[in-house]
Protein backbone atom coordinates (compact mmCIF):
# COMPACT_ATOMS: atom_id res chain seq x y z
CA UNK A 1 0.00 0.00 0.00
CA UNK A 2 1.62 3.30 -0.93
CA UNK A 3 0.89 6.02 1.39
CA UNK A 4 1.39 9.64 0.21
CA UNK A 5 1.92 12.78 1.68
CA UNK A 6 2.12 16.88 1.20
CA UNK A 7 2.80 17.53 -2.53
CA UNK A 8 2.30 13.89 -3.86
CA UNK A 9 -0.89 13.63 -1.66
CA UNK A 10 -2.09 16.96 -3.19
CA UNK A 11 -1.07 16.02 -6.70
CA UNK A 12 -3.10 12.53 -6.68
CA UNK A 13 -5.92 14.45 -5.11
CA UNK A 14 -6.10 17.21 -7.69
CA UNK A 15 -8.82 16.41 -10.38
CA UNK A 16 -8.54 16.59 -14.40
CA UNK A 17 -11.57 17.47 -15.45
CA UNK A 18 -11.33 16.08 -18.61
CA UNK A 19 -13.22 13.04 -20.42
CA UNK A 20 -13.89 10.10 -18.53
CA UNK A 21 -11.82 7.38 -19.20
CA UNK A 22 -13.06 4.09 -20.83
CA UNK A 23 -11.91 1.26 -19.62
CA UNK A 24 -10.94 -1.28 -22.97
CA UNK A 25 -13.25 -3.56 -22.66
CA UNK A 26 -16.00 -1.42 -23.20
CA UNK A 27 -14.81 -0.32 -26.51
CA UNK A 28 -14.40 -3.87 -27.24
CA UNK A 29 -17.82 -4.42 -26.59
CA UNK A 30 -18.65 -1.18 -28.79
CA UNK A 31 -16.66 -2.96 -31.88
CA UNK A 32 -18.51 -5.95 -31.23
CA UNK A 33 -21.49 -4.31 -31.20
CA UNK A 34 -21.25 -1.62 -33.80
CA UNK A 35 -18.82 -3.55 -36.16
CA UNK A 36 -16.21 -0.45 -35.61
CA UNK A 37 -14.34 1.28 -33.09
CA UNK A 38 -16.96 4.35 -31.72
CA UNK A 39 -16.02 6.50 -28.93
CA UNK A 40 -19.19 6.05 -25.97
CA UNK A 41 -20.31 9.46 -27.07
CA UNK A 42 -20.62 8.57 -30.57
CA UNK A 43 -22.69 5.67 -29.45
CA UNK A 44 -24.72 7.83 -27.49
CA UNK A 45 -25.34 10.32 -30.09
CA UNK A 46 -26.58 7.61 -32.73
CA UNK A 47 -28.79 6.23 -30.20
CA UNK A 48 -30.68 9.67 -28.68
CA UNK A 49 -30.89 10.79 -33.10
CA UNK A 50 -32.46 6.75 -33.68
CA UNK A 51 -34.71 7.42 -30.89
CA UNK A 52 -35.69 10.96 -31.58
CA UNK A 53 -36.26 9.86 -35.66
CA UNK A 54 -38.13 6.67 -34.71
CA UNK A 55 -39.74 6.76 -31.08
CA UNK A 56 -40.54 3.49 -29.80
CA UNK A 57 -39.30 1.38 -32.25
CA UNK A 58 -35.81 2.66 -32.11
CA UNK A 59 -36.66 1.69 -27.97
CA UNK A 60 -37.61 -1.79 -28.63
CA UNK A 61 -34.59 -2.49 -31.43
CA UNK A 62 -32.02 -0.48 -29.00
CA UNK A 63 -33.78 -2.55 -25.78
CA UNK A 64 -32.98 -5.93 -27.65
CA UNK A 65 -29.78 -5.17 -28.88
CA UNK A 66 -27.98 -3.79 -25.39
CA UNK A 67 -30.00 -5.63 -22.74
CA UNK A 68 -30.83 -8.90 -24.73
CA UNK A 69 -34.85 -8.55 -24.52
CA UNK A 70 -37.31 -6.98 -26.77
CA UNK A 71 -40.33 -5.14 -24.78
CA UNK A 72 -43.92 -5.76 -26.93
CA UNK A 73 -45.21 -3.13 -24.68
CA UNK A 74 -43.05 -0.38 -22.60
CA UNK A 75 -45.43 0.67 -20.58
CA UNK A 76 -45.56 -1.89 -17.01
CA UNK A 77 -49.41 -2.53 -16.57
CA UNK A 78 -51.34 -1.42 -13.88
CA UNK A 79 -52.32 -5.14 -12.85
CA UNK A 80 -48.61 -5.22 -12.60
CA UNK A 81 -48.14 -2.56 -9.95
CA UNK A 82 -50.74 -3.88 -7.79
CA UNK A 83 -49.78 -7.13 -8.51
CA UNK A 84 -45.63 -6.85 -7.12
CA UNK A 85 -44.41 -8.52 -4.18
CA UNK A 86 -41.38 -8.39 -1.46
CA UNK A 87 -40.96 -10.57 1.02
CA UNK A 88 -41.92 -8.34 4.65
CA UNK A 89 -39.09 -7.57 5.36
CA UNK A 90 -38.33 -5.49 2.67
CA UNK A 91 -41.67 -4.19 2.13
CA UNK A 92 -41.15 -2.82 5.87
CA UNK A 93 -37.61 -1.24 4.55
CA UNK A 94 -38.84 0.05 2.05
CA UNK A 95 -41.45 2.51 3.72
CA UNK A 96 -39.46 3.12 6.50
CA UNK A 97 -36.92 4.67 3.87
CA UNK A 98 -39.66 6.63 1.72
CA UNK A 99 -40.89 7.81 5.54
CA UNK A 100 -37.51 9.14 6.18
CA UNK A 101 -36.32 10.73 3.00
CA UNK A 102 -40.38 12.70 2.82
CA UNK A 103 -39.70 13.79 6.40
CA UNK A 104 -36.11 15.24 5.86
CA UNK A 105 -37.21 16.95 2.67
CA UNK A 106 -40.47 18.24 4.17
CA UNK A 107 -38.13 20.52 6.48
CA UNK A 108 -36.10 22.26 3.62
CA UNK A 109 -36.75 25.72 3.11
CA UNK A 110 -38.38 25.84 0.10
CA UNK A 111 -40.75 28.71 -0.51
CA UNK A 112 -40.87 32.41 -2.26
CA UNK A 113 -41.51 35.45 -0.82
CA UNK A 114 -43.10 38.67 -2.20
CA UNK A 115 -42.24 41.37 0.39
CA UNK A 116 -44.81 44.99 0.40
CA UNK A 117 -43.13 47.99 0.96
CA UNK A 118 -42.34 51.51 0.53
CA UNK A 119 -40.49 50.72 -3.04
CA UNK A 120 -43.47 48.92 -4.16
CA UNK A 121 -43.48 44.75 -4.29
CA UNK A 122 -40.35 42.23 -4.90
CA UNK A 123 -40.31 38.55 -4.95
CA UNK A 124 -39.87 35.04 -6.22
CA UNK A 125 -43.10 32.99 -6.83
CA UNK A 126 -41.87 29.32 -6.83
CA UNK A 127 -43.41 26.68 -9.08
CA UNK A 128 -42.76 23.11 -9.20
CA UNK A 129 -41.78 21.44 -12.30
CA UNK A 130 -44.69 19.68 -14.41
CA UNK A 131 -43.10 16.47 -15.35
CA UNK A 132 -40.06 15.03 -14.56
CA UNK A 133 -38.39 11.73 -15.51
CA UNK A 134 -36.62 9.52 -12.88
CA UNK A 135 -33.77 6.81 -14.36
CA UNK A 136 -33.18 4.15 -12.11
CA UNK A 137 -30.05 2.24 -13.10
CA UNK A 138 -30.70 -1.54 -13.26
CA UNK A 139 -27.74 -4.33 -14.61
CA UNK A 140 -26.35 -6.11 -11.69
CA UNK A 141 -29.27 -5.44 -9.17
CA UNK A 142 -32.43 -3.37 -8.58
CA UNK A 143 -31.63 -0.03 -7.61
CA UNK A 144 -34.74 0.81 -5.03
CA UNK A 145 -33.48 3.18 -2.63
CA UNK A 146 -32.28 5.64 -5.64
CA UNK A 147 -36.01 6.00 -7.04
CA UNK A 148 -36.64 6.55 -3.30
CA UNK A 149 -33.68 8.96 -3.04
CA UNK A 150 -35.04 10.80 -6.58
CA UNK A 151 -38.55 10.72 -6.59
CA UNK A 152 -39.15 11.84 -2.98
CA UNK A 153 -37.83 15.15 -3.02
CA UNK A 154 -39.23 16.06 -6.69
CA UNK A 155 -42.77 14.75 -4.70
CA UNK A 156 -42.10 16.91 -1.99
CA UNK A 157 -41.61 19.77 -4.51
CA UNK A 158 -44.94 19.63 -5.69
CA UNK A 159 -44.00 17.90 -9.18
CA UNK A 160 -47.47 16.52 -10.24
CA UNK A 161 -46.14 13.88 -12.56
CA UNK A 162 -43.05 11.95 -12.20
CA UNK A 163 -42.48 9.03 -14.76
CA UNK A 164 -39.84 6.12 -14.09
CA UNK A 165 -37.77 4.55 -16.71
CA UNK A 166 -35.58 1.46 -15.59
CA UNK A 167 -33.87 -1.64 -17.69
CA UNK A 168 -35.55 -4.69 -17.70
CA UNK A 169 -34.19 -7.74 -17.08
CA UNK A 170 -33.50 -10.37 -19.65
CA UNK A 171 -37.05 -11.95 -19.36
CA UNK A 172 -38.42 -8.49 -20.11
CA UNK A 173 -39.15 -7.82 -16.64
CA UNK A 174 -38.64 -5.42 -14.18
CA UNK A 175 -37.81 -6.47 -10.48
CA UNK A 176 -41.29 -6.49 -8.00
CA UNK A 177 -38.97 -4.67 -5.36
CA UNK A 178 -39.14 -1.05 -7.79
CA UNK A 179 -42.65 -2.05 -8.74
CA UNK A 180 -43.59 -2.00 -4.97
CA UNK A 181 -41.27 1.07 -4.35
CA UNK A 182 -43.22 2.70 -7.41
CA UNK A 183 -46.46 1.59 -5.69
CA UNK A 184 -45.56 3.05 -2.55
CA UNK A 185 -45.04 6.21 -3.98
CA UNK A 186 -48.04 6.74 -5.63
CA UNK A 187 -46.53 6.51 -9.39
CA UNK A 188 -48.18 4.87 -11.79
CA UNK A 189 -45.99 5.34 -15.11
CA UNK A 190 -42.76 2.85 -15.18
CA UNK A 191 -41.34 1.75 -18.61
CA UNK A 192 -39.38 -1.34 -19.78
CA UNK A 193 -36.46 0.91 -21.10
CA UNK A 194 -33.02 1.89 -19.44
CA UNK A 195 -29.78 3.44 -20.94
CA UNK A 196 -28.89 6.34 -23.27
CA UNK A 197 -32.41 5.08 -25.16
CA UNK A 198 -34.07 5.60 -22.19
CA UNK A 199 -32.57 9.16 -21.64
CA UNK A 200 -33.48 10.07 -25.30
CA UNK A 201 -37.19 8.97 -24.70
CA UNK A 202 -37.75 11.38 -21.78
CA UNK A 203 -36.29 14.30 -23.61
CA UNK A 204 -37.96 14.24 -26.76
CA UNK A 205 -40.99 11.80 -26.18
CA UNK A 206 -42.61 8.64 -27.67
CA UNK A 207 -45.50 7.25 -28.13
CA UNK A 208 -45.31 5.47 -25.04
CA UNK A 209 -43.08 7.55 -22.88
CA UNK A 210 -44.19 11.28 -22.41
CA UNK A 211 -41.38 13.87 -23.19
CA UNK A 212 -40.25 15.55 -19.52
CA UNK A 213 -39.09 18.66 -18.15
CA UNK A 214 -36.40 17.78 -16.41
CA UNK A 215 -34.55 14.06 -16.03
CA UNK A 216 -32.85 12.78 -12.50
CA UNK A 217 -30.94 9.99 -11.79
CA UNK A 218 -27.57 8.58 -11.90
CA UNK A 219 -26.51 5.70 -14.40
CA UNK A 220 -23.45 4.75 -16.33
CA UNK A 221 -20.68 6.20 -18.48
CA UNK A 222 -23.71 5.94 -21.35
CA UNK A 223 -26.59 7.29 -18.99
CA UNK A 224 -24.53 10.47 -18.13
CA UNK A 225 -23.11 10.87 -21.71
CA UNK A 226 -26.96 11.15 -22.64
CA UNK A 227 -27.85 13.53 -19.67
CA UNK A 228 -25.32 15.99 -21.07
CA UNK A 229 -26.16 15.67 -24.60
CA UNK A 230 -29.93 16.35 -24.00
CA UNK A 231 -29.42 18.88 -21.73
CA UNK A 232 -31.68 22.36 -23.20
CA UNK A 233 -34.20 19.95 -24.86
CA UNK A 234 -34.74 19.26 -21.23
CA UNK A 235 -33.50 19.96 -17.66
CA UNK A 236 -31.08 17.63 -15.77
CA UNK A 237 -30.06 17.40 -12.27
CA UNK A 238 -26.67 16.86 -12.53
CA UNK A 239 -23.84 14.26 -14.23
CA UNK A 240 -23.42 11.79 -11.20
CA UNK A 241 -20.78 9.46 -12.19
CA UNK A 242 -18.68 6.59 -10.23
CA UNK A 243 -19.46 6.44 -6.52
CA UNK A 244 -16.31 7.96 -4.37
CA UNK A 245 -15.45 8.12 -0.24
CA UNK A 246 -12.99 9.56 1.46
CA UNK A 247 -12.47 8.89 5.23
CA UNK A 248 -10.91 11.09 7.31
CA UNK A 249 -9.56 9.07 10.16
CA UNK A 250 -7.34 9.98 13.35
CA UNK A 251 -5.35 7.44 15.69
CA UNK A 252 -8.88 7.35 17.61
CA UNK A 253 -10.20 5.71 14.74
CA UNK A 254 -11.52 2.01 15.01
CA UNK A 255 -9.71 0.50 11.45
CA UNK A 256 -12.49 -2.47 11.75
CA UNK A 257 -14.80 0.45 10.61
CA UNK A 258 -12.61 2.53 8.51
CA UNK A 259 -11.92 -1.02 6.43
CA UNK A 260 -15.85 -1.36 6.37
CA UNK A 261 -16.68 2.22 5.10
CA UNK A 262 -14.12 2.12 2.56
CA UNK A 263 -15.33 -1.58 1.21
CA UNK A 264 -19.10 -0.80 1.31
CA UNK A 265 -18.21 2.16 -1.67
CA UNK A 266 -15.41 0.26 -2.97
CA UNK A 267 -18.01 -2.67 -4.08
CA UNK A 268 -19.41 -0.51 -6.89
CA UNK A 269 -17.89 -0.75 -10.48
CA UNK A 270 -15.81 2.22 -10.53
CA UNK A 271 -15.15 3.43 -6.74
CA UNK A 272 -12.66 5.59 -5.90
CA UNK A 273 -11.98 5.07 -1.81
CA UNK A 274 -9.85 7.55 -0.33
CA UNK A 275 -8.85 7.30 3.23
CA UNK A 276 -6.60 10.55 5.02
CA UNK A 277 -5.78 9.65 8.61
CA UNK A 278 -3.26 11.23 10.63
CA UNK A 279 -1.76 8.23 11.95
CA UNK A 280 0.72 6.02 10.36
CA UNK A 281 -0.18 2.73 12.31
CA UNK A 282 -3.88 3.44 11.70
CA UNK A 283 -3.05 3.00 7.52
CA UNK A 284 -1.07 -0.39 8.77
CA UNK A 285 -3.81 -1.33 10.87
CA UNK A 286 -6.59 -0.53 8.00
CA UNK A 287 -4.72 -2.19 5.46
CA UNK A 288 -4.64 -5.64 7.18
CA UNK A 289 -8.51 -5.02 7.77
CA UNK A 290 -8.63 -4.77 4.17
CA UNK A 291 -7.30 -7.86 3.07
CA UNK A 292 -9.31 -9.95 5.89
CA UNK A 293 -12.75 -8.38 5.11
CA UNK A 294 -12.24 -8.66 1.62
CA UNK A 295 -11.59 -12.22 1.43
CA UNK A 296 -14.86 -12.22 3.74
CA UNK A 297 -17.41 -10.79 1.09
CA UNK A 298 -19.21 -13.37 -1.38
CA UNK A 299 -18.20 -12.92 -5.25
CA UNK A 300 -19.11 -10.73 -7.50
CA UNK A 301 -18.55 -8.26 -4.68
CA UNK A 302 -15.18 -9.55 -3.55
CA UNK A 303 -13.95 -8.76 -7.21
CA UNK A 304 -15.61 -5.58 -7.67
CA UNK A 305 -14.28 -4.39 -4.55
CA UNK A 306 -10.95 -5.89 -5.13
CA UNK A 307 -10.72 -3.95 -8.49
CA UNK A 308 -11.64 -0.45 -7.04
CA UNK A 309 -9.11 -0.80 -4.51
CA UNK A 310 -6.15 -2.18 -6.17
CA UNK A 311 -6.99 0.29 -8.92
CA UNK A 312 -8.27 3.76 -7.69
CA UNK A 313 -7.86 3.44 -4.16
CA UNK A 314 -5.78 6.02 -2.55
CA UNK A 315 -4.16 5.96 0.82
CA UNK A 316 -2.41 9.48 2.94
CA UNK A 317 -0.97 10.13 5.77
CA UNK A 318 -1.51 14.49 6.78
CA UNK A 319 0.40 15.92 9.31
CA UNK A 320 -2.77 16.54 11.41
CA UNK A 321 -6.61 17.14 10.79
CA UNK A 322 -6.29 20.72 9.54
CA UNK A 323 -3.84 19.06 6.30
CA UNK A 324 -6.79 16.34 6.42
CA UNK A 325 -9.22 18.63 5.80
CA UNK A 326 -7.10 20.55 3.32
CA UNK A 327 -6.93 17.57 1.24
CA UNK A 328 -11.17 16.80 1.51
CA UNK A 329 -11.81 20.00 0.88
CA UNK A 330 -9.24 20.02 -2.38
CA UNK A 331 -10.72 16.85 -3.64
CA UNK A 332 -14.28 17.55 -3.05
CA UNK A 333 -15.75 14.39 -2.10
CA UNK A 334 -18.78 12.83 -3.04
CA UNK A 335 -18.94 11.11 0.52
CA UNK A 336 -17.17 12.40 3.27
CA UNK A 337 -16.79 10.19 7.01
CA UNK A 338 -15.28 12.02 9.56
CA UNK A 339 -13.70 8.67 12.02
CA UNK A 340 -11.93 11.21 14.55
CA UNK A 341 -11.96 11.74 18.14
CA UNK A 342 -14.54 14.67 18.10
CA UNK A 343 -16.00 14.79 14.36
CA UNK A 344 -18.20 18.03 15.42
CA UNK A 345 -15.53 19.87 16.32
CA UNK A 346 -14.25 19.40 12.58
CA UNK A 347 -17.34 19.71 10.67
CA UNK A 348 -17.33 23.86 10.60
CA UNK A 349 -13.93 23.17 8.51
CA UNK A 350 -15.58 21.28 5.48
CA UNK A 351 -16.53 23.09 2.63
CA UNK A 352 -16.81 20.88 -0.22
CA UNK A 353 -18.77 17.68 -0.11
CA UNK A 354 -21.68 16.26 -1.43
CA UNK A 355 -22.70 14.56 2.16
CA UNK A 356 -20.95 14.91 5.48
CA UNK A 357 -21.16 11.21 7.72
CA UNK A 358 -20.28 12.43 11.36
CA UNK A 359 -18.78 9.33 13.52
CA UNK A 360 -18.53 6.02 13.73
CA UNK A 361 -22.40 5.45 13.70
CA UNK A 362 -23.46 7.66 10.84
CA UNK A 363 -21.86 5.53 8.38
CA UNK A 364 -22.00 6.04 4.66
CA UNK A 365 -23.92 3.24 3.69
CA UNK A 366 -26.75 3.93 6.18
CA UNK A 367 -26.96 7.90 4.24
CA UNK A 368 -27.59 5.43 1.03
CA UNK A 369 -30.78 4.03 2.87
CA UNK A 370 -32.88 5.43 5.23
CA UNK A 371 -30.65 8.17 7.26
CA UNK A 372 -32.80 10.62 4.95
CA UNK A 373 -30.95 12.91 2.90
CA UNK A 374 -31.20 11.93 -0.92
CA UNK A 375 -27.87 9.40 -2.02
CA UNK A 376 -27.60 11.18 -5.27
CA UNK A 377 -24.61 13.41 -4.59
CA UNK A 378 -22.20 15.53 -7.03
CA UNK A 379 -19.06 12.98 -8.35
CA UNK A 380 -16.22 13.79 -9.57
CA UNK A 381 -15.00 16.71 -7.83
CA UNK A 382 -18.09 18.64 -8.90
CA UNK A 383 -19.34 19.19 -5.37
CA UNK A 384 -17.03 22.45 -5.98
CA UNK A 385 -20.26 23.69 -7.38
CA UNK A 386 -23.09 20.71 -7.52
CA UNK A 387 -25.17 20.18 -4.47
CA UNK A 388 -27.25 16.54 -3.39
CA UNK A 389 -30.19 15.57 -5.16
CA UNK A 390 -32.82 18.15 -2.86
CA UNK A 391 -36.31 19.99 -3.57
CA UNK A 392 -34.99 23.05 -5.46
CA UNK A 393 -33.75 20.71 -8.19
CA UNK A 394 -37.63 19.98 -9.03
CA UNK A 395 -38.78 23.64 -8.48
CA UNK A 396 -38.36 27.01 -10.66
CA UNK A 397 -38.58 30.54 -9.19
CA UNK A 398 -39.75 33.01 -10.74
CA UNK A 399 -38.85 36.78 -10.48
CA UNK A 400 -41.71 39.49 -9.30
CA UNK A 401 -41.05 42.99 -9.48
CA UNK A 402 -43.65 45.29 -9.06
CA UNK A 403 -42.27 48.64 -7.75
CA UNK A 404 -44.20 52.09 -7.22
CA UNK A 405 -43.90 55.49 -9.28
CA UNK A 406 -42.02 57.06 -6.62
CA UNK A 407 -39.28 53.84 -6.67
CA UNK A 408 -39.46 54.27 -10.11
CA UNK A 409 -38.50 58.03 -10.56
CA UNK A 410 -35.63 57.46 -7.85
CA UNK A 411 -33.75 54.51 -9.46
CA UNK A 412 -35.01 55.03 -13.04
CA UNK A 413 -32.16 57.56 -14.23
CA UNK A 414 -29.64 54.61 -13.04
CA UNK A 415 -30.82 52.47 -15.61
CA UNK A 416 -31.36 54.83 -18.19
CA UNK A 417 -27.39 55.75 -17.53
CA UNK A 418 -26.81 51.88 -17.63
CA UNK A 419 -28.85 50.82 -20.40
CA UNK A 420 -27.07 54.01 -22.77
CA UNK A 421 -23.64 52.70 -21.27
CA UNK A 422 -24.77 49.55 -23.12
CA UNK A 423 -26.03 50.83 -26.53
CA UNK A 424 -29.38 49.81 -25.95
CA UNK A 425 -31.19 53.02 -26.58
CA UNK A 426 -34.64 51.32 -26.76
CA UNK A 427 -34.18 50.38 -22.84
CA UNK A 428 -33.38 53.64 -21.73
CA UNK A 429 -36.40 55.07 -23.59
CA UNK A 430 -38.52 52.61 -22.47
CA UNK A 431 -37.90 54.00 -18.86
CA UNK A 432 -37.69 57.68 -19.43
CA UNK A 433 -41.27 57.24 -21.48
CA UNK A 434 -42.49 56.64 -17.95
CA UNK A 435 -40.58 59.53 -16.44
CA UNK A 436 -41.17 62.08 -18.88
CA UNK A 437 -44.83 61.03 -18.61
CA UNK A 438 -47.04 61.06 -22.08
CA UNK A 439 -45.76 64.25 -24.34
CA UNK A 440 -49.70 65.37 -25.56
CA UNK A 441 -49.67 66.63 -21.54
CA UNK A 442 -46.81 68.87 -21.99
Amino acid sequence: MQVLEGQAARTALTRSFGEIPVPDAVLARIKGLFGEALSPEQVVQRILADVRARGDDALRDWTEKLDGTRPDTLAVSADDLAQASVPDDLHAAIRTAISRVRAFYAQQPAHGFLNHGPDGALGQLVRPIGRVGVYVPGGLAPLISTLIHTAVPAQVAGVPEIVVTTPPDRAGNIHPAILVAARELGITQVYRVGGAQAIGALAYGTASIPAVDKVAGPGNLFVVIAKRLVYGVTGIESLPGPTETLVIADDSADARFVAADLLAQAEHLGAEPVLVSTSRDLLVRVQAELGGQLEALPEPNRSWARDSVAARMKVILATDLDEALAFSNLYAPEHLCLLTRDPWSVLGRVTRAGGVFIGEHSMEALGDYVAGPSHVMPTGGTARFMSPVNVRDFQTIISVVGVNEATLRRIGPAGVTLARAEGLEAHARAIESRLLGDPQDA
